[in-house]
């Protein structure tokens, strides 16, 4: 016989590891989800109730279940809308069969408007327009929303306006609490170690910083740079980094590995550049960065970045050039902030968590 799902329901197009590790910090439930990101450790999976499933059944899966919160992808993501409009419809139709109500929830961090982007054939031009159709629909039936930035906020007011009106909202920003890895035995902190961790793909700035890394090698001798991750430009970076003094590639680590080097490094860098079709909402690695006291060096594409600039960190322009990316570097080093001071800018509660625990109970976070 089949378990039941968890009155708790979250339906998600993507998992990663992140959702897989706050999914056993936060309140029990159930995770319907269709595709699994790159970093995602089958050992993170132990223990929590998912549910791999495409459109039609997890509409079934959201039908058959005794949902009573439903959370699901924000409605400015247009991967996998029809998925996520399908979940809405299936919880407000099973709501009113079963006289019992249900709250739709999300949590909100997007800061690009994916309708705006030019479509060149009349196809998919017709589908943009019927997506945004849909992308309204689901935010009309919101009955909470949780922004994890003021960006998103800002988005959301333009894109929706009035059909977000009944929506309770708050606005709880993306940060995150201290790591409690720092609390047990583990590697000293390198004061000349840098970092990047991310996709080993051109929007995330891995080619910006290699290409500066020369220069900071050469005005800061003893730096040192490991580059973790993996991707479609995992070859190229290791080629480069093999012909660079101080650096080196980790290529898709174990978590315990990454949390090692977060650790030991001083400063960490993403140099987020947007795409056409690509924004940074906040950046996973900046938020690890931040967990463990550590600087960072990024771009204003990260719905952060005023947060960040306004707490001792470097923010440069997304396409700076390689001086500018290697001054932003060098400075975050040669500043040696202690780890102590970025971690008491950062809340006592994960926002992220935070925003969950809003979302899901009668709390209020305001």
């Amino acid at each position: 016989m089949k378990r039941a799902l968890h009155p708790h329901l979250r339906v998600y197009q993507q998992v990663r590891n992140a959702h897989l590790e706050r999914a056993h910090e936060s309140a029990p439930a159930s995770l319907v989800y269709a595709d699994r990101r790159y970093d995602f450790d089958d050992s993170l999976a132990g223990g929590l109730d998912l549910h791999r499933a495409r459109t039609l059944r997890t509409a079934a899966l959201v039908a058959a279940s005794p949902v009573r919160t439903l959370e699901v992808n924000e409605p400015a993501m247009r991967l996998g809308l029809v998925r996520t409009a399908s979940a809405v419809a299936a919880a407000r139709a099973t709501a009113a069969v079963r006289r019992r109500p249900v709250r739709v929830v999300t949590y909100a961090i997007g800061n690009l408007d994916e309708w705006q982007i030019p479509a060149d054939r009349v196809r998919a031009r017709v589908r943009r327009r019927a997506e945004r159709v849909l992308s309204r629909w689901v935010a009309g039936r919101l009955d909470r929303i949780a922004y994890g930035t003021d960006g998103a906020r800002r988005l959301y007011d333009e894109l929706y306006g009035n059909r977000i009106e009944r929506a309770d909202a708050v606005v709880v920003p993306a940060l995150p609490e201290r790591c409690g890895c720092l609390d047990r035995p583990g590697p000293a902190r390198d004061p000349e170690r840098v970092l990047f961790v991310g996709a080993l793909q051109e929007r995330k700035g891995v080619l910006h910083l290699l290409a500066a890394w020369p220069q900071v090698a050469r005005e800061r001798p003893g730096a040192r740079l490991t580059v973790i991750g993996t991707g479609e430009l995992e070859s190229h970076v290791r080629e480069v980094t093999d012909g660079l003094h101080g650096a080196c590639l980790v290529v898709d680590p174990p978590r315990a590995v990454i949390h090692d080097a977060l650790r030991a490094a001083t400063v960490v860098v993403l140099l987020s550049q947007r795409t056409p079709t690509w924004r940074e909402q906040v950046g996973l690695p900046i938020v690890e960065g931040l967990a463990h006291g550590c600087t960072v060096v990024t771009t204003g594409e990260t719905g952060l970045a005023e947060w960040l600039a306004t707490h001792g960190h470097c923010v440069i322009p997304a396409g700076a050039p390689s001086d500018v990316v290697a001054g932003a570097v060098l400075d975050a080093l040669g500043a040696a902030r202690p780890p102590e001071t970025v971690l008491r800018d950062l809340p006592a509660e994960d926002g992220r968590r935070a925003a969950d625990a809003w979302l899901t109970d009668d709390a209020c976070v305001r």
